[in-house]
């Protein structure tokens, strides 16, 4: 299990960022025959990416909304991410031509959406947690004196673009 990491903390990383949100939205808790089988392909994709160094997934978060579960993804570049959901011989195409064919069958069932960010400029702080979020998908570093307050960490960006000690 994670040790808190106490102090304050943000993330370092110099390339590009792609942050890609995607989840479902489970309309009819009582069709699991269609959900199911759409919550079960994550883990497996996930699995996946991580054990291929050069797929370009660099970390993720698993969280529950008021629909369902999503996942938080960070990768270094849009063209990764689009390589990989395109892939027939890949985990993603094969689980969502099933999805829509389910989908078909009990329309409004499950939703499935997702998000796509290209992130010029992060900035984040974490104080007193867990390895989370984008300096475990990336580099995680102390907070500076110089850059204590948010402003400052986002106008130097901590994508890299300056020094955070």
């Amino acid at each position: 299990m994670s040790q808190v990491i106490k102090g304050r903390m943000t993330h370092r990383y110099e390339s590009e960022l792609v942050v890609f949100h995607i989840g479902m939205q489970i309309n009819r808790w009582w069709r699991p025959d269609l959900w199911l089988p759409a919550f079960t392909a994550m883990p497996r994709m996930l699995r996946e990416l991580l054990t291929d160094a050069d797929s370009g997934l660099l970390g993720y978060e698993l969280l529950f909304g008021s629909g369902g579960p999503y996942v938080v993804q960070y990768w270094s570049s849009v063209e990764k991410l689009y390589a990989y959901a395109s892939n027939p011989s890949q985990e993603h195409r094969p689980a969502w031509t099933r999805f829509n064919q389910a989908a078909r069958k009990a329309p409004g069932s499950v939703g499935i959406w997702h998000e796509t960010f290209l992130v010029e400029r992060a900035e984040s702080v974490y104080v007193s947690t867990k390895p989370m979020g984008l300096p475990k998908a990336t580099e995680l570093v102390a907070v500076g004196r110089n850059h204590d307050r948010a402003r400052a960490r986002f106008e130097d960006g901590a994508l890299g673009h300056g020094e955070l000690g």
